[in-house]
Order: C-alpha cells, then structure tokens, then sequence
C-alpha cells in the first residue's frame, strides 16, 4: 500500500516545548534581575516554581487561560506578585519566541506537503494547544489538526488516529505516525494498525526497553523522514514497478 499521510505529534516532535519552555524562564529570570532588582537566585527559584506548575497543571477549565496562568505566575513571584502582568506578557512573548519553529522544519514541511498529506494530532487541554498552533500559524501545513482536549479519546486510542485518516479519506494503511512518545505516539499508531511508526527521542541517551512499545523507525530529527519515506518508496516500486511511474501525492498543498 502507498503511504499518502503522515501524521505528526506537535510537543517535542515538531517544536521543542520542553527545552522552549525552559530556555523562556531561563531567560526571564534574567530579565527579572537586570529590569527590576530581583536578586537572580531568587529570580531563577521564581521561574522554577512557575515552570513546575505550568508542566504540572498548563490549564485549569474553570477559569480562563490568561487568568490561570497569570494566577500561577502570582504564586511564584510571592512579594513580588504587583509585576504579575508585566511578567506574565514578557514570558509569553519569550515562550513563542523559543518556541517558534526552526526555519529547517518550516521547510521541511512545506516539502512534505507537495507529496503528502499531513496531519497534526496533540495531546493536551483545547486552549492551551490551540494557542500554540495559532501563535506559531501551524495550520497552513496541515490538512487535519486535532487536539485531544476537543474529543472523547486522545493518544494512544486508536479512534483518535482514525479520525485523522477519516478526515484525510484514508486508510491507517497509507499512513505513518512520528512523535517523541512511546506511550501514546507510537503505541497509539500500533493499536491503530498504522503503516509504521516512527519514534523521536526526547534525548539522544533515551533508548528502547524490552516492553516498550516498539517503533518501526527511530530518528533523532524529524527532517531525517526523509530518508526512512524514500525507503518505502523503493520497497513500494519492488514491489509494484507500476507505482514508479505514478503520483502517490493525495495533497493540494494547501
């Protein structure tokens, strides 16, 4: 079967969040002891606090977005609560500037999508991974994006995955899942009977366990896919010789 879809994982597949978020609150840290005074140790056990409970809880449904983080933000300042807007809007500002996608990936992607389609699936609350796909204008290379928080199921259910290829008039045959989690990305596109799966460390010393889930392909960056599409493309003309002269793109590349 041709593979037509790749569908992608967002958080530490396409956009480093976890090393994004850090570097933000590194850097304000900074910006909290050069504009206001804060002595840097104190600055630096501010931002750790705040990036501790922002991984812990990043969205409380009963309030509002802004207004749960700012309240977060309260919190970790303590005594120096009164700079919570000035702090919370100079951490956003950062946040999406570390966050913002590598020029190498933009490309990639927009390559991608001359000869497939391709779809986001993500984890997490609506808001807050909305955010992100809209700050970092995400949705002009996807065909299909579906956040978790909006639907019944999230990663590793198979009916998630299905939605996907639904929505991009496929079968899970024809398409590849690739993302940084065992437990949910890979596992999920095993339980959906997916092509393959392609798994993407979140460090370069993470391996495989003999109960893991185990992934058809490992990469340490995605633009590597490449090398891994161009294989099945070779097995597929084994195969079926016809398919060498034919187009496999299923996207308009809008």
């Amino acid at each position: 079967m041709v593979i037509s879809s790749i569908l992608f994982d967002l958080d530490n597949t396409l956009i480093a969040t976890r090393k994004g978020d850090k570097l933000a609150c590194n850097k304000l840290s900074e910006v909290l002891w050069e504009k206001y005074a804060i002595p840097l140790d104190v600055a630096a056990s501010v931002c750790a606090s705040f990036l501790r409970a922002f991984r812990k809880c990043p969205e409380n449904t009963e309030m509002g977005l802004h207004e749960w983080r700012r309240l977060l933000w309260a919190k970790a300042l303590n005594c120096y609560s009164s700079l919570v807007d000035e702090v919370y809007q100079k951490w956003v500002h950062l946040r999406y500037y570390y966050l913002s996608l590598d020029t190498n990936i933009k490309n990639f992607l927009v390559e991608l999508h001359k000869h497939y389609n391709l779809a986001l699936i993500t984890n997490g609350p609506s808001h807050s991974q909305w955010e992100k796909i809209n700050m970092l204008n995400l949705r002009s290379y996807f065909d299909v994006i579906l956040v978790s928080g909006d639907l019944r199921w999230e990663k590793p259910h198979h009916k998630i995955f299905h939605m996907a290829c639904e929505e991009l008039h496929v079968s899970p045959c024809q398409c590849i899942m690739v993302g940084d989690k065992l437990e949910t990305d890979i596992l999920g596109g095993i339980k959906a009977k997916l092509a393959y799966t392609v798994w993407i460390p979140l460090s370069p010393t993470e391996s495989l366990k003999k109960n893991d889930p185990q992934p058809d392909y490992v990469i340490h960056d995605v633009t590597r896919l490449w090398n891994i599409l161009d294989k099945s493309k070779c097995l597929e003309c084994l195969n079926s010789p016809d398919l060498c002269d034919s187009n496999s793109n299923q996207s308009d590349g809008s």
